[in-house]
């Protein structure tokens, strides 16, 4: 019988002081009704449609991209992990964490149709079913077809690539999402729609894009590897993040200026 590791519990009253820190930073822009950390309520978020229990230290209830830029800058000069939740109809523990839980909600529904239904941008809180009830005056539906799409909401349905039943791997949400305006973990905004926002990126973001350019180099050149990636995503036998991307794309290419 292997002995347990010693807990150390210095570590532990670091951490809770971290948690702490951020929960009274937070507080100064977000209303304490908005930053859960109460027993019965974080456990009651300790859990999503998984079957795995993992009890976060704080919720946040982010209403804007603001808002959210700033919990995410407080995070990260703490060190503190957040996960995102929006519907939890995660199967796979996406939606859980022992840390920090960033939800998004009501206040995330907006939606814009375009090209009479050829398009849609949908905020991230928008239930699958309603994005395709609204576009079914255009003969049109989302690529993806979950089978929680009655309940699971955009923001779950590109963060896990999901497809369905109907769809396969032709309308997954990698193949049909075009762009995408996201907050990265240093509180930045980039919207790959918007020609002066990518520009903006590269020149603040130049050491990043270089880095990612390099690893997409390596992956492509290393044959076994690519080769496994593409028979995976072949078979939709994927987990975590969408590795498939390092092979279709550059990123000299994709955050042109122009």
């Amino acid at each position: 019988m292997t002995a347990a590791a010693p807990i150390d519990v210095s570590l532990m009253a670091e951490r809770a002081d971290a948690y702490r820190a951020l929960r009274e930073a937070l507080s100064l822009h977000i209303p304490d009704e908005r930053l859960i950390h109460d027993a019965l309520r974080t456990l009651a978020y300790g859990t999503d449609a998984s079957f795995y229990r993992l009890i976060p230290k704080l919720v946040v209830r982010v209403h804007d991209e603001q808002e959210l830029g700033h919990v995410l800058r407080e995070c990260r000069v703490r060190k503190l992990p957040v996960t995102f939740r929006a519907a939890g109809t995660s199967l796979s523990g996406q939606a859980v964490t022992d840390s920090v839980l960033i939800q998004l909600g009501g206040e995330w529904r907006g939606v814009e149709i375009l090209e009479q239904g050829n398009r849609i941008r949908l905020q991230p809180g928008v239930i699958g079913a309603r994005a395709n009830q609204l576009l079914a005056p255009f003969g049109r539906k989302i690529g993806p077809d979950p089978a929680s799409i009655n309940s699971c909401m955009i923001g779950g349905i590109a963060a896990n690539n999901a497809s369905g039943m109907c769809c396969g791997t032709a309308h997954n949400s990698y193949r049909t999402v075009e762009d995408m305006r996201v907050i990265l973990a240093d509180g930045s905004c980039l919207d790959t729609a918007d020609r002066h926002s990518v520009a903006a990126f590269r020149k603040s973001h130049a050491t990043l894009l270089a880095s990612l350019e390099k690893m997409a180099d390596e992956i492509r050149h290393d044959t076994p590897l690519a080769e496994r990636i593409r028979h995976k995503y072949r078979l939709k036998n994927t987990t975590g993040y969408s590795s498939m991307r390092w092979l279709t794309m550059s990123m000299a290419s994709r955050f042109s200026s122009t």
